[in-house]
This record gives C-alpha cells, sequence and structure tokens, in this order.
C-alpha cells in the first residue's frame, strides 16, 4: 500500500510542492496554529525574493499572477504558463526579451558543452540547414546570455547538450542556482545522438538518471526535455527521474495527443510542460486539462500567437478559478480529477483506478475528509453525500451543489480554487511514494 504521510523534508513533491507546500501538508498535522504558521512563512518566502528583485509594481503583478496560477519555478513566480522552448542557433536571450512580456518562462538553446557536442554542432551547422550556437568557451556564452536577461521576470533556463554527467555539473559549479538547468535528451540529429546526447538518454535512461544526479548534487532545478514515444516505457522514465530529483519534465509531444499526457501525469508529480503545436486556445486546454502544467512554443513562437495564449489563459483562470482543472475521472480526466469525485459506493471509473493506485476505499475516504477539515468545503448537508468535498466540478449541471455555494456564499470561481487545493492535497499523499503501476 502506498503511505500517505507525506515526509515534510522531502523535496521530490515536483509540481504539488510549488502551490503552498504547508496547505498540502498540513491535512496531515493536527495544529491548526502550526498550519497557519507553516503557510504564512511560505508565502512571506515567496514574497521577500520577489520584492528584492522587482519594483513593486511588478511585485503586484507577480503576486496576482501567483493567485490566479499558483505557479513557482526555482523559487521564482511564473507570470503565465505559456513559454519558449529552445531551438538551437534561434532562441537566446534576444528572442526571448522580444517576446517577455507574453511569456512566464523560457529555455534558451540548446547548448553544446563538452568536446563531443561541440564537434557534433560543428558538423549539424556545416550542412548548411540547420542553425546551431557554436562556441568554444559555453560557460562564458551562457553567463552573457543570462546577464543579457537583466531583471527579466521571465523564469530562464539553459537547454544543455552535454554526453557527462560531470560536463553538466561544471557547468552547475560556474553558473550556480540563478537559471533553471534543461538536460536535452530531445534532440534526434544523428551527429548528436553518436556524441551521447539527446535521444541516446532516452534509450539509456540510467545515464540519463546519472545527469540528473549530478546536477541535483549543486541544489539547481532541473528540467529534463524529451521526445514522447522514443523511451522504452514513457510513464517509467518518468517514475526514473522524478526518483533522480528531476523538478520540470518537459515533453514534446509531436506523434501523440493528450492520452500520452495523461499516462506520464498519472505517474509522477512532476511540473509538465507541453510541447509541440500548441498555438491555439483550445490546443492548449486540452493539454491543461489531460495534465500539463504549462505548456511552450517553439517555431511557431511568434508575439501575436504567444500574446494570445496568454491573454486567453489568463482570462480562463480569471474566469473559472483552475486553469488547468482535469476533466473528470469517468470523461478521461487524469488523476487530479479525484477531487471531483464522489463516494466510492458505485461501479464507476473511481473504483479501478483506485484498485490500480492501490488505495483502499476507506484510505481514499479519509484522505479527502481530512483535507477539507476547516474548509468551506466541509460543508453541503443538502449535496448527494452531504460534504461539497464529494461534489464534481463546476461545469457539472448540480441543483444541490450549486444550491449550497449560494448559500454558503461561495462563488463558483473559490468552490474551483478550493478543487485544486484539494487536488494537491490529494496528488501530494499519492505521490509520497512511487506507485506500483499506473492509474490510466
Amino acid at each position: 500500500m502506498i503511505s500517505f504521510q507525506p515526509d515534510p523534508d522531502s523535496n521530490n513533491f515536483g509540481r504539488f510542492k510549488m502551490r503552498g507546500v504547508s496547505i498540502k501538508r498540513s491535512v496531515f498535522e493536527s495544529s491548526p496554529p502550526k498550519k497557519t504558521r507553516k503557510k504564512i512563512l511560505l508565502i512571506l518566502e515567496t514574497l521577500c525574493k520577489v520584492i528584492c528583485s522587482i519594483n513593486l509594481n511588478e511585485y503586484e503583478l507577480m503576486m496576482n499572477a501567483f493567485e490566479r496560477f499558483g505557479l513557482l519555478i526555482n523559487d521564482r513566480v511564473v507570470r503565465t504558463p505559456v513559454g519558449i522552448a529552445s531551438m538551437a542557433g534561434i532562441v537566446d536571450a534576444a528572442y526571448v526579451i522580444e517576446r517577455s512580456e507574453h511569456i512566464g518562462f523560457a529555455f534558451i538553446g540548446g547548448y553544446s558543452i563538452d568536446q563531443k557536442t561541440m564537434e557534433a554542432g560543428k558538423l549539424i551547422a556545416a550542412k548548411g540547414d540547420r542553425r546551431e550556437f557554436l562556441s568554444d568557451n559555453p560557460v562564458e556564452e551562457l553567463l552573457r546570455q543570462i546577464a543579457l536577461m537583466g531583471s527579466s521576470t521571465v523564469i530562464l533556463g539553459i537547454n544543455l547538450r552535454g554526453s557527462t554527467p560531470e560536463a553538466f555539473s561544471a557547468i552547475a559549479a560556474a553558473i550556480g542556482d540563478k537559471v533553471v538547468y534543461e538536460i536535452d535528451a530531445h534532440c534526434r540529429q544523428p551527429e548528436m545522438i553518436a556524441a551521447g546526447c539527446g535521444e541516446h538518454y532516452l534509450k539509456n535512461p540510467e545515464e540519463l538518471v546519472a545527469v540528473v544526479r549530478s546536477l541535483k548534487s549543486h541544489g539547481v532545478t532541473v528540467s529534463v526535455k524529451i521526445r514522447a514515444g522514443v523511451a522504452a516505457d514513457d510513464r517509467e522514465l518518468a517514475r526514473m527521474l522524478w526518483n533522480a530529483g528531476a523538478d520540470v519534465l518537459h515533453i514534446d509531444l509531436m506523434d501523440f495527443g493528450p492520452a500520452k499526457l495523461r499516462q506520464i501525469r498519472n505517474s509522477c508529480p512532476l511540473m509538465l510542460i507541453a510541447n509541440n503545436s500548441i498555438t491555439s486556445f483550445d490546443k492548449m486546454k486540452d493539454m491543461l486539462s489531460h495534465g500539463a502544467d504549462l505548456v511552450s512554443l517553439a517555431r511557431q513562437s511568434d508575439v501575436r500567437t504567444l500574446s494570445g495564449l496568454d491573454a486567453v489563459i489568463t482570462r480562463h483562470a480569471d474566469e473559472d478559478g483552475w486553469y488547468n482543472a482535469p476533466k473528470q475521472l469517468c470523461r478521461g480526466g487524469d488523476i487530479r480529477s479525484l477531487a471531483f469525485c464522489c463516494m466510492p459506493v458505485k461501479e464507476c471509473p473511481l473504483i479501478p483506478t483506485l484498485t490500480r493506485m492501490e488505495i483502499s476505499k476507506e484510505n481514499y475516504i479519509r484522505m479527502k475528509q481530512d483535507a477539507v477539515k476547516g474548509t468551506p468545503l466541509d460543508t453541503g448537508q443538502q449535496t448527494c453525500f452531504g460534504n461539497l468535498t464529494w461534489c464534481c466540478k463546476i461545469s457539472s449541471p448540480c441543483m444541490f451543489r450549486d444550491m449550497t455555494i449560494r448559500q454558503i456564499g461561495l462563488s463558483k470561481k473559490e468552490y474551483m480554487r478550493l478543487k485544486r487545493d484539494l487536488s494537491d492535497t490529494l496528488m501530494s499523499g499519492v505521490f509520497h511514494d512511487l506507485p506500483s503501476d499506473e492509474s490510466g
């Protein structure tokens, strides 16, 4: 059975540690003052870091963004879940700055960081049909690019192509924790694969794990960029990377749709970035509702597309309350949708899901009841199961739920944000230990 007692010192909560970790952990603690104290300390820590780096107007914008999306990367608020993926020879600091008003994060690169990958980059560039960032001193070039970003509120990541853990470790030792380090396990150019990076890592996951661990030894935030469908099992790969200490999984879904994303979401608690051809709100919403926390664009990351996605997801979040709310479990949702499930009293997708996750019905009930104690969800006698805990997504018609939230003065937006908090709590419990099997 999975243990549902999160370790307060664990750093392996991925996405779910980032939005109010004290709120999620608090359901397993008995002292209300301690809950409040931990919550306040977390918020104050975040505020102090933000205040030190931006002016008051930007601070207000960042806090609005944190309230809206609840996203932190590298201890910084992510302004919007729309960002830019790396493109070799194209995405550098200047490219990002030109689009910075419409994005929350960006990965510059890829940058080759050791002799093998530098030589591979030169071979690729010599063909004339692809651009590359060529430098004999990658540390110097990376520091120059980071300096060009100045005080930008965009969360900066550097996409790195290296063939050994030592190469990545050297970069982290030289640059420090000011950026997110993204391991390029995505490039499919034959020269890079032969050099021992890119898709080579997906065929040799133990080498990829070694690189993650090497970077984490420096206390930095680590993202891994992968191409779905190359590894033997993307679900197992995700679990391996989570166990190794990775923080973000950046997934190119070129030949796959949201069903693949849902599988990965059900396998790990890492922050997930969905990538490839996400150029409309419908496509973005589809990815977000199947488990993505953020989306990235590469070749179509023009100002018009980015600004449109930024505007529409902001409006959606302000209206709905949970910008990446999952579909309900009975309609193909990922396991975050346990927050919308009712009591396990009838044959429906909930029962086999709990069985695959090795969660007993009694434990599931206790988890949800403990998570909502003292919140507005812990009310609603006239609802189907006597409590809003068991009520469905706001988009599903229900007169009893709607009557209850009106009576207690809860808006539909607030209801969805409470369900988001409930989901985060459940996910922290589910992923305290690795699940024995994928749940969907």
